[in-house]
């Protein structure tokens, strides 16, 4: 083909999104061009994410600075990915607060009958002037939400003052819906405003993941500015936005783990960092998604456990045996590799394994039937038979770090404490996995972490990938994916959806 011509040949497609074009065999150079940058050109992931953020309520997390100017208090969006953690201390939902109380416009999950709404609220003088809560619940502890909220209180149809948009499809159905009167000032773009990201003036904060975020002063926009569905797997993924973001606007990415609060957007609306340090930071993002701790996963009301740190830190309740945490995904295939920190220990003995029944309580947690796993004592169980102390495992104790390999393609799982690999007669001085419990064929595993006593507590925290503390070293697998503090298993790999879609 003629330079001159300005084309490429290339594969058979119909370019979509922001940057359009047709083309049928010949693609435009400019259009490959910014495919490519954008990383849409045929045979690339969409847009990748490379960051997210990690908030716990716990350790009172949140980003937070004050406009310089007055804009536009009438119109802006806001977009951005979010996967949201449970936390049973409460009043953890808290998104985004614009505002200085009494006055503010806030976004958030709610608490108590709210507890997994999404509530919009705005309110001058403590007096309610925008009130929406949602009757959809977002309880998928292990799924990525993209959210979008546009407000143009200028529109004459009320409804159209805010817009709710849940993975690209707008929300029209409420529980309750209270819209802004027309033309109503509201407390974003405004110079007397204290913007808070994680928190609100009570305070409350937020527990869970924030990504690709968003903020565009003046304008009411749609999902399509931000995301745009998948032609092959019909996904709605993100799509970075190549808009004007006006002159408080802001787009955090969460990239720079030294300034988690740096805006990319070009205006420089950094925000201050309040209780956050570079663990904090994570590579789990909407299009990689990694394994966490499953709340969801309660066998009785009385046997529920505390989940904080994004769902990565758990302590098991302190009454029961079958209070165990598992993993958000289960495995039928592949080989996979995790990391459990033991932060506080049970006596009575803490476990850590994995297990193919989770759904039923009545099979006495990890060390049931169906269960794998080492235990701090020295014991072990395979299959829900105690092997007894010293026969495959060592003991361990708090901040003793064990690792699972779990190989699906063979049917085995193997342990390993700080890094050294059990042989299956309590040693645990092989560079390389050989002992191991051969495992129930043709079943779902969970990694999971608990204890076998009735009057204590274990605390363990996860690593599937991304951990919620700090690593001396730092190894990744085959493929790049995740930060452990040992080395991965060659042929094992992290918890997370794109090796799963490779492996798995």
């Amino acid at each position: 083909m003629a330079k001159r011509n300005g084309g490429i040949i290339g594969p058979s497609n119909v370019p979509t999104g922001q940057y359009g074009g047709t083309a049928s065999g010949v693609w435009r150079l400019r259009d490959a061009f910014n495919y490519l940058k954008a990383g849409l050109w045929p045979g690339f992931a969409t847009y990748p994410v490379g960051n997210s953020l990690r908030f716990n309520s716990g350790s009172s997390d949140y980003l937070d600075r004050t406009p310089s100017t007055t804009t536009d208090r009438q119109k802006a969006t806001l977009s951005f990915w979010t996967k949201y953690s449970d936390d049973t201390s409460g009043n953890v939902g808290r998104l985004f607060n614009f505002g200085l109380y009494p006055n503010g416009t806030l976004i958030y999950f709610g608490d108590g009958v709210y507890k997994g709404k999404l509530l919009i609220d705005n309110y001058a003088a403590t007096v309610a002037t925008i009130g929406l809560v949602t009757t959809q619940l977002f309880r998928d502890y292990s799924a990525w939400y993209h959210i979008v909220v546009a407000f143009d209180t200028t529109q004459a149809t009320a409804s159209n003052r805010v817009k709710l948009y849940v993975n690209g499809t707008q929300v029209t159905t409420f529980d309750a819906a209270v819209y802004p009167s027309q033309n109503e000032n509201l407390f974003f773009n405004f110079s007397s405003s204290t913007y808070q990201i994680g928190k609100n003036h009570q305070p409350a904060y937020f527990s869970g993941y924030l990504a690709e975020t968003n903020m565009i002063d003046g304008q009411q926009l749609t999902p399509s500015s931000f995301g745009q569905t998948d032609s092959a797997t019909g996904i709605w993924t993100p799509l970075p936005f190549t808009g004007t973001f006006g002159t408080n606007g802001f787009f955090l990415k969460f990239q720079d783990s030294s300034a988690l609060g740096d805006d990319t957007s070009g205006n420089g609306n950094d925000f201050t960092v309040n209780n956050l340090t570079s663990v904090d930071q994570s590579t789990d993002t909407p299009t990689n998604n990694f394994a966490t701790f499953n709340p969801l996963f309660t066998p009785s009301p009385s046997n529920v456990s505390t989940f904080t740190e994004g769902n990565l830190k758990i302590a098991t309740n302190s009454t029961s045996q079958n209070s165990d945490g598992y993993s958000t995904i289960g495995l039928t295939s592949g080989k996979w590799y995790g990391e459990f920190k033991l932060i506080a220990e049970a006596s009575g003995e803490s476990n850590c394994g994995v297990k193919n029944n989770i759904e039923n309580p009545t099979t006495n947690g990890l060390h049931g039937v169906g269960g794998f796993c080492v235990s701090s004592n020295g014991n072990s169980f395979d299959n829900g038979s105690s092997q007894g102390a010293g026969n495959f495992s060592d003991t361990y104790t708090t901040t003793d770090i064990i690792s699972i390999a779990l190989d699906l393609d063979n049917n085995k799982v193997y342990f390993a404490k700080n890094g050294s690999w059990t042989n299956g007669t309590g040693s645990w001085n092989q560079a390389n996995p050989t002992g191991f419990f051969t495992l129930t064929a043709s079943q779902t595993y969970f990694m999971g972490v608990g204890d076998k006593s009735t009057s204590q507590s274990s605390t363990w925290e996860a690593n599937f990938g991304n951990p919620p503390f700090t690593i001396s070293s730092g190894n990744a697998d085959a493929e790049g994916f995740g930060n452990f503090e040992y080395a991965v298993p060659s042929g094992y790999f992290a918890l997370c959806t794109k090796n799963l879609a490779e492996y798995a």
